[in-house]
């Protein structure tokens, strides 16, 4: 009875949210009140689970959302996005510059706020294309939709992918080298299939280009309040103004651009790769601690944006960023309340035959699930950090019974996570109106490339299971 409780829940929850467009944290807080009630856990040790599961989401991302969101809102402020896509323009070939744009954007720069990116990255694209040819709009169009979600759900600090980390409980590090491989990887190969697609006459520019969409270039047609990663952009800039590239400031060296998100990924880096070679001691603990790391970047972002925006500017940024972290923290929270209401249940232990090695179910359907169930909650949410947040949520109690690592579980969730984005997505909006792309054109770039980053993704994630941890 408890899996099929379970069941219900899960179904009630995903149900509410496509039928009925309730709010996925109302959603959510409804099915673990369901799921624990139903089960026999009772009123007491229902509510313990969810503050409790709530609370223990927090101690491992709490601080590293805040941190993550926080630093994307000064960078941001300073112009560090932009100087990061402008120097590929000065320094790549223009047949090249689509892989260049698209790997970019999933390493260097992975996502924290995702119309910060589209409105900093979209000039670059427009007028870089001609360079290209007939075919150069739609092809860095997609570059840039595929860059940008693979960054977000691979490649820590993408937000996603420290989201999806800490509800498995898997090691920062862990997901970090096993991302920063898959996540690039899949974006170049999908830019370079979108571009046999392109050749094969997939877009008209009569039909799939509208020019007279970039007017304003502010996306302010579709300016409704976005839901998790796409966070508005910090108040106090003008979009119009970022399209243009007229930051307000001098243009901030590359270096110091790239400082505040390169350092404390090394750092990450290095922690991880000196537990596999067996080095461990408190300061490489201490330097290689996530928390620790991004504090660092956040450190530099604050510093660079006082000395450059004064503190007016500094604390408007600041405050956008409490704001909109405040939103990811409690989706991301309630997601781990319903793991550790499924876990009071003891539905872990009653799946931990079923799905073992020894219980008949391959590795393969239990990656094939995850994928599933995330892409589907992509399609009917519209939101690729909701989708992950979720999924990973449901998954997370039953993690450690899988035949296949919790690692590949996650890794599993991001890929299916970014499925197709679509018109329930207000990203698609920004997206349509910042390049000057008709909705079929729009559909024809975005949600075909981030359908193909997907299913492309998902054999990568598959190998990465042969490979012994």
């Amino acid at each position: 009875m408890v899996a099929l409780h379970t069941a219900i829940a899960i179904i009630a929850i995903i149900w509410l949210i496509i039928g009925f467009k309730v709010d996925p944290v109302v959603s959510l807080v409804l099915g673990c009140c369901y799921l624990g009630l139903a089960s026999g856990v009772g009123f007491t040790e229902t509510v313990k689970a969810i503050t409790e599961g709530f609370g223990e989401i927090m101690v491992k991302v709490g601080l590293l959302i805040g941190f993550g969101v926080l630093m994307g809102a000064l960078l941001h402020r300073i112009g560090a996005f932009k100087v990061m896509v402008d120097a590929l323009v000065r320094v790549v070939p223009a047949q090249r510059l689509p892989y260049a744009l698209a790997l970019a954007l999933a390493t260097i720069a992975p996502s924290i706020y995702v119309d910060v990116q589209v409105v900093l990255a979209a000039p670059v694209a427009r007028s870089s294309s001609r360079h290209i040819g007939r075919l150069g709009l739609p092809w860095l169009a997609g570059a840039l939709g595929t860059g940008v979600f693979c960054g977000y759900v691979f490649v820590v600090p993408g937000l996603s992918a420290i989201s999806i980390a800490g509800l498995m409980e898997i090691k920062l590090g862990v997901y970090l080298l096993c991302g920063v491989v898959i996540g690039p990887l899949t974006a170049l190969v999908t830019v370079w299939l979108f571009r046999r697609l392109l050749n094969r006459g997939w877009w008209q520019a009569k039909t799939d280009e509208n020019p007279g969409g970039l007017s304003d270039g502010t996306g302010n047609a579709v300016a409704a309040r976005p839901v998790a990663e796409d966070a508005e952009p910090p108040t106090g800039t003008d979009p119009a103004r970022l399209a243009a590239g007229e930051t307000g400031d001098k243009r901030l060296p590359l270096p110091l651009a790239l400082a505040p998100i390169l350092v404390p990924l090394l750092m990450i880096a290095f922690g991880a790769f000196a537990r596999l070679a067996g080095v461990e001691n408190p300061l490489i603990d201490f330097i290689g601690n996530a928390n620790v790391a991004l504090f660092l970047g956040l450190l530099g972002a604050y510093t660079m944006a006082r000395l450059r925006a004064g503190g007016e500017e500094t604390d408007k940024a600041f405050a956008d960023g409490l704001r909109t972290s405040g939103e990811i923290l409690l989706v991301t929270g309630v997601g781990g309340s319903l793991g550790a209401v499924i876990e009071a249940t003891g539905l872990d232990r009653l799946l931990g035959g079923l799905f073992s090695v020894s219980g008949g179910i391959p590795g393969v359907v239990c990656i094939l699930l995850a994928w599933f169930i995330a892409a589907l909650l992509h399609l009917a949410i519209g939101s690729v950090s909701v989708a992950a947040i979720t999924a990973a949520g449901i998954l997370a109690p039953i993690a450690g019974s899988l035949p296949v690592a919790p690692v590949i579980i996650g890794l599993a969730i991001a890929s299916g996570s970014m499925f197709a984005l679509q018109v329930n997505s207000n990203f698609f909006w920004m997206f349509k109106s910042l390049l000057g792309l008709t909705t079929q054109g729009t559909l024809k770039t975005m949600t075909t490339v981030t359908a193909t980053a997907s299913l492309v993704s998902l054999p990568m994630v598959m190998v990465a299971a042969l490979i012994p941890a």
